[in-house]
């Protein structure tokens, strides 16, 4: 059996290495017959295969942990195109292929949507990537000097169906990063969508990437195709914050 399970597993059939036994004696109690026993290992063998699929997606997706549209408050923000944000969690967007851009101010939950974006991608079988832009250009800036592995490493961003890139314009980068991203999102365009979220307008990117001369040309290529998304308001972190801080005042002091 061992030799079995060995020649089962070289053949790429993993489940079926793993629960030939179970499976034998499943089609024995129900009298299968060599048709159906054939039909229940295929049909078994496929769902596991999904299964290990989708959780290989979400584990290169580098998502983390993330709370669910459901939790969203739509009723808080007083500026956001919702149908346009449901048209995106839809996956609208990847037909052209479209960019996203969500701008907002922190706490007004564009991560939050933005993660959403890429599990519902992964759930829909697309390799997702979501980094931070200091995350990635760090890791681009890393191996530079090395053309190999800065190849290798820039594939990682530019190949992926769908690259979420969060908080742009929180901190700011030299000219070499401003080329960088240009990079990446240069061998995007037109092929494969982007998401980026930013807390920033268009117009205010030039102190992003100070000195950078690429600047014009990668708002250029980001907006040529993209769906904006404009979120306005006061921070939702805030308000939980200030809410929980008066919650504990009215609070009984023990005697």
């Amino acid at each position: 059996m061992s030799d079995l399970h060995d020649a089962l597993k070289t053949l790429g059939l993993h489940f079926l290495a793993t629960n030939l036994d179970d499976l034998i004696e499943r089609a024995t109690k129900a009298r299968l017959t060599p048709r159906q026993l054939f039909e229940l290992i295929t049909h078994e063998e496929i769902k596991d295969r999904a299964r290990r699929s989708l959780e290989r997606r979400r584990t290169r997706a580098q998502l983390g942990r993330f709370k669910p549209m459901s939790d969203y408050d739509w009723d808080w923000p007083k500026v956001i195109d919702r149908d346009l944000v449901e048209s995106v969690l839809r996956l609208e967007f990847l037909q052209g292929p479209r960019n996203v851009v969500l701008r907002a101010a922190q706490g007004l939950g564009k991560t939050m949507i933005a993660q959403n974006i890429a599990h519902q991608a992964v759930l829909a079988g697309h390799s997702v990537l979501f980094t931070t832009a200091t995350r990635m250009l760090m890791d681009l800036e890393a191996i530079h000097g090395t053309p190999h592995l800065f190849q290798q490493c820039l594939r990682k961003y530019t190949r992926v169906a769908l690259l979420i890139v969060d908080e742009v314009g929180y901190l700011s980068y030299d000219t070499r990063a401003a080329d960088l991203l240009f990079q990446v999102i240069s061998e995007r365009y037109e092929k494969r969508p982007t998401v980026l979220t930013t807390n920033m307008s268009f117009a205010e990117w030039p102190t992003i990437f100070p000195n950078a001369s690429c600047t014009v040309a990668l708002i250029d290529r980001i907006i040529h195709h993209a769906d904006i998304i404009g979120i306005e308001g006061e921070s939702y972190r805030r308000r939980e914050a200030e809410a929980h801080k008066a919650s504990r005042k009215k609070k009984p002091t023990a005697v």
